[in-house]
């Protein structure tokens, strides 16, 4: 198309250039997902691996292992058990790191998304985003005190 109507210069390129900033975007929160998601396997496997490493009995004793299984078994129930059982390399400790990144993972989501509609001049998005951050993070704080 050539004449006044054609389109020229900058604008041309914008539609491009903003498929291209959605397509990082996109990208960046996939990728978050994806590390929070292996991150929380991996964890686990460890956990796994280092409670039957620890206690071999579970593998060969039903009685043994259903100590382990029974509700209310010697998992950490906080974070800051969590992070000690960790570092005394308990593998229950570990499990448990894993399912708090489980947890994690999509809250961490919500504030790339946050970011990246901050970067990206979208006022609705950033607003609908940030809303949606508070209310995960107010949950948190309402559930750390009720415990």
């Amino acid at each position: 198309m050539t004449g006044p109507d054609a389109p020229q210069g900058p604008a041309v390129a914008a539609p491009a250039e903003t498929e291209e900033r959605v397509l990082r975007a996109e990208l960046l929160i996939s990728t978050v997902l994806r590390a929070g998601v292996l991150a929380s396997l991996a964890a686990i496997v460890a956990g796994t691996v280092l409670t039957f490493l620890h206690h071999p009995d579970y593998l060969t004793s039903s009685t043994a292992l259903a100590r382990l299984t029974r509700p209310g078994a010697a998992f950490p129930s906080s974070v800051e058990g969590t992070l000690r059982g960790v570092r005394a390399l308990r593998g229950q400790a570990f499990v448990s790191l894993g399912l708090l990144l489980l947890i994690l993972t999509p809250v961490v989501r919500v504030g790339v998304s946050v970011a990246v509609f901050v970067v990206q001049k979208d006022r609705l998005y950033t607003l609908i985003t940030v809303t949606v951050f508070a209310i995960l993070l107010l949950s948190f704080v309402l559930g750390k005190a009720a415990a």
